[in-house]
């Protein structure tokens, strides 16, 4: 299957040097190229693309918003969006995942970890490395004046122990396979558990399972 890509930053330079590496994949079809966050969003409900390879930064609306539109697109549900960023200071990264995507990535990322991150998106698993979300999530939560609102600890009164146990690992960063082997399951059962809770706190995929754990308190950055 081959995997279409649609990128978006107002650096046309980079987006060049993407477009040129996307293209040397064998699985791979870039299928636009944005400069605005409002093109970006006008192109993917044009080009139907599988990721959205999404910069923060753009001209027009941002790449949150840009984000967020897609992800309440109902007929781009299986579009998934990959931030680019720099997040050793880019604290918005927390809320475009809170927005709807499903991972992010830093700028000058090797060129095989830019591909690996497509494929990893494009399969419906979220890219995010632990030891930087919750360095994002804990500068995000100590701001004063944070554009994203605290996830009540109700929230996680409809999941079971079990699968507080589940989200808790899958906040830092542990794939089904790891989850299962953690906690003595089937692979099957550990999938099970992280889709019920997926569907019992409506949120579009893993990422945002992690931004729920930590901003209800479940799990925090000193863990």
């Amino acid at each position: 299957m081959t995997i279409r890509v649609l990128l978006a930053d107002d650096q046309e330079l980079l987006v060049a040097a993407f477009a040129m590496l996307i293209g040397s994949a064998p699985d791979m079809q870039v299928v636009g190229q944005a400069q605005t966050g409002r093109e970006a969003v006008e192109l993917a409900r044009e080009c139907r693309p599988d990721v959205v390879v999404m910069d923060i930064r753009m001209p027009d609306i941002d790449g949150i918003e840009a984000t967020r539109r897609i992800a309440d697109d109902d007929e781009l549900a299986h579009t998934r969006v990959l931030v680019l960023t720099t997040y050793d200071t880019d604290e918005n990264v927390l809320a475009t995942l809170r927005a709807g995507a499903s991972g992010f990535l830093v700028k000058d990322a090797r060129a095989t970890d830019m591909l690996e991150a497509i494929r990893t998106v494009a399969a419906g698993e979220a890219l995010l490395s632990p030891g930087p979300t919750a360095a994002l999530i804990a500068r995000a939560l100590r701001a004063p004046d944070r554009s994203l609102g605290d996830v009540a600890p109700e929230r996680l009164a409809g999941l079971s122990a079990r699968e507080r146990e589940v989200l808790a690992l899958v906040a830092r960063g542990l794939n089904n396979a790891e989850v299962a082997q953690a906690l003595s399951l089937s692979p099957l059962t550990a999938k099970t558990h992280v889709s019920r809770m997926m569907a019992k706190l409506a949120v579009r995929d893993r990422a945002q399972l992690v931004v729920v754990a930590y901003e209800s308190g479940l799990v925090t950055p000193a863990q």
